[in-house]
């Protein structure tokens, strides 16, 4: 089948998202939840690829209070230049910045506290009796993760006790989670979650991919995770294992893997696919999920096809035969010698920075698939100091 022109492919979709009153979207720059933009009392300051975990907790909190706000994205050091506006008005340049009222606020939890003050909490605050222990457990379980993942095991004795440190502190939340009649930490979804979810989602899919172990085998975090996906606010924030665990190495000063079977097994199938059947989303898949991944290629298809290492002919026609496939299930054969260019870009998509989790999916599945009739050539590898092939200047758009 020949590649479908750019035309025929933009008569395919008909996807649209309203991002200032519609769902938690990371497209958006202004939320307002049906409120006056004359009501916005907040600008908050997040990275523009999304992968900031302390970001996403507030990023969280204020789509869980739609409390209308705007959005002002920054790049963060590991992916490009932090603009220099940005570095005059917070001179650390550090990730999230709140503006309240005109006042600058840093620190995740400083930021929090601020908002609860303006706002009230949600469900139970940041200081509750409740809350309180739960932050704690939270910064153990992210010690224990941060010293089996981010450390070389000096020998298989160490790699296996810093394994057992953290599955003794997963009983621990596990008995969190148990102590309450649902599935989340308190009786209902509160400021609790919202300060578990950035590092567990990452710890889910850093610990399958590098150590072949998954958070969901423990049942009350399964459940957990579940209940977060239940949730429209959490599902527009929500990562999946390939942006994360290459995202992660830069930020966290490296990852070490432990080379056992089940970990290069995880480890292939999140770089390769199938990317159905991963343990990183439980939700249906939406039906306009293909008509989403389209849309947004179309949408920057100019500078992805310029920032790809191929030529841009060749790139073009090979990108429109993998979208052809996408859209219509026909095998559609690229050019020869695109294969390369092809996983290229299905190493670096980002979600949910560039669409949602099975837009993501899908347009991975597409793009292998047509790579796979030309070749077994491989993109350019993912840096693993630095994520500067992400630098996010080739895609702003305001």
């Amino acid at each position: 089948m020949a590649p479908l022109s750019w035309t025929e492919l933009e008569a395919l979709t008909d996807f649209q998202i309203d991002t200032v009153n519609g769902p938690t979207n990371a497209q958006a720059r202004l939320r307002l939840f049906g409120h006056s933009e004359s009501d916005v009392r907040v600008t908050l300051y997040r990275d523009n690829h999304a992968w900031c975990p302390y970001c996403q907790k507030v990023w969280l909190w204020l789509e869980e209070k739609q409390i209308p706000y705007r959005i002002e994205k920054v790049t963060m050091f590991c992916y490009g230049e932090k603009e220099s506006w940005y570095k005059r008005k917070v001179p650390s340049g550090m990730l999230p910045a709140l503006e309240l009222d005109g006042r600058l606020i840093t620190e995740s939890d400083d930021i929090l506290l601020a908002l609860e003050r303006a706002f009230g909490p949600l469900g139970q605050g940041m200081g509750s009796p409740a809350v309180l222990p739960l932050r704690r457990l939270e910064r153990l379980l992210f010690r224990a993760w941060c010293n089996w993942l981010c450390y070389p095991a000096s020998s298989p004795r160490q790699e296996q006790r810093n394994r057992e440190i953290f599955t003794e502190t997963v009983d621990k939340v596990e008995y969190a989670l148990a102590s309450t009649p649902g599935p989340y930490f308190l009786e209902e979804f509160s400021t609790a979650d919202v300060v578990f979810t950035p590092y567990v989602e990452r710890m889910l899919a850093s610990l399958y991919y590098y150590k072949g172990y998954s958070l969901k085998d423990n049942p009350r975090l399964a459940a957990w995770f579940e209940a977060m996906e239940s949730r429209p606010t959490y599902r527009g924030t929500q990562s999946d294992f390939h942006t994360h665990v290459h995202d992660l190495p830069p930020q966290m000063g490296g990852c070490w893997e432990n080379g056992e079977p089940q970990m290069l097994q995880n480890k292939a199938q999140v770089d390769q696919g199938p990317w159905f059947g991963l343990p990183d989303v439980n939700y249906p898949e939406p039906e306009n999920s293909r008509q989403e991944a389209l849309y947004y290629v179309l949408r920057h298809r100019a500078n992805i096809v310029r920032v790809n290492p191929a030529d841009d002919r060749l790139f073009d026609e090979a990108l429109r035969c993998a979208l052809t496939t996408l859209m219509t299930g026909e095998v559609c054969a690229p050019p020869t010698g695109s294969d390369a260019a092809l996983r290229y870009l299905r190493d670096r998509i980002n979600v949910p920075r560039d669409m949602s989790i099975y837009a993501a999916k899908r347009l991975r599945e597409a793009l292998e698939k047509t790579a796979a009739l030309a070749g077994d050539g491989q993109g350019t590898p993912i840096p693993f100091k630095h994520r500067r092939d992400q630098d996010p200047a080739n895609f702003v758009r305001r």
